[in-house]
């Protein structure tokens, strides 16, 4: 059905069309007209997926939808991470459902997510609920909440980020993603830089025909000291990296390269 739905979406919404349709082409992920055209379609399916299981996610009981879980590879990461009694940087990118990667982390150890509350004020509700389940703390993303993820991480708990949602003005840097400026979130740095955390890139991979999901988590293979310019670039490469091996998951209708209110455009332009 999500898939369909993505379909139809992708058909009669030319707005939302030509900007998945442009992201993809000027990605170059793939070279020629036939995969790209193929790709396209995937992606339009596996979105429309992504909005179908928001709600089930959300409302299901706990324990039904950490059953989707099917596997999960690179938990010994996590392990690692909390022998030596340091703090994960636990990033979630828009790829696969991410949704279901901080429900499954939390039925385990603690996190604190950061989330952005939606336009619609009834609905606050109904993904703190869902979102809001086994040990996960929300937090919403301003200085409050950044402090939230400070303390987490100080004590030796997960940080929960999406590291390439676009950033507010005068919390990131303009820098290339798959071939183009993109204003990029320097929090991930900034909280490695300060806290040590072990910085962690996670996703749920959306099986096929409704199978459920396979959490994904690999240490994130970026150099996050120095400039706020260089790590903007590191994270994007790295991310980058993981996208160009499932890219049908990745929400390229995402607005990635939109310019925040009050920040200068990037040098090229």
């Amino acid at each position: 059905m999500g898939a369909l739905g993505g379909r139809l979406t992708y058909r009669y919404n030319a707005r939302y069309a030509a900007r998945l349709a442009d992201n993809l082409r000027q990605s170059g992920i793939v070279a020629g007209a036939s995969e790209y055209q193929t790709l396209l379609r995937q992606c339009a399916a596996e979105i429309g997926k992504g909005g179908a299981e928001i709600i089930p996610i959300w409302l299901r009981p706990y324990e039904q939808t950490l059953k989707l879980v099917q596997d999960c590879q690179g938990w010994e990461h996590v392990e690692a991470a909390v022998k030596q009694g340091k703090g994960v940087l636990a990033m979630t990118p828009h790829l696969g459902c991410f949704e279901i990667v901080s429900l499954y982390y939390a039925a385990r150890l603690p996190m604190t997510v950061l989330y952005r509350p939606p336009r619609q004020q009834w609905l606050e509700g109904i993904m703190r609920a869902g979102r809001g389940r086994g040990k996960v703390n929300l937090a919403k993303t301003d200085v409050k909440g950044v402090r939230a993820l400070l303390t987490a991480l100080k004590k030796g708990e997960a940080a929960g980020i999406l590291p390439d949602q676009v950033a507010s003005k005068g919390e990131g840097a303009w820098a290339s993603f798959f071939g183009r400026q993109a204003y990029t979130p320097t929090l991930v740095a900034r909280l490695h830089q300060s806290t040590g955390a072990v910085p962690l890139l996670m996703f749920g991979e959306r099986l096929p025909k409704g199978q459920g999901y396979r959490i994904h988590i690999e240490p994130l293979n970026a150099d996050l000291t120095g400039s706020k310019e260089h790590t903007a670039a590191q994270l994007n490469a790295a991310l980058e990296a993981l996208i160009r091996k499932y890219p049908a998951q990745y929400l390229w209708s995402y607005n990635r390269y939109k310019r925040p209110g009050g920040v200068e455009p990037p040098p090229e332009q």
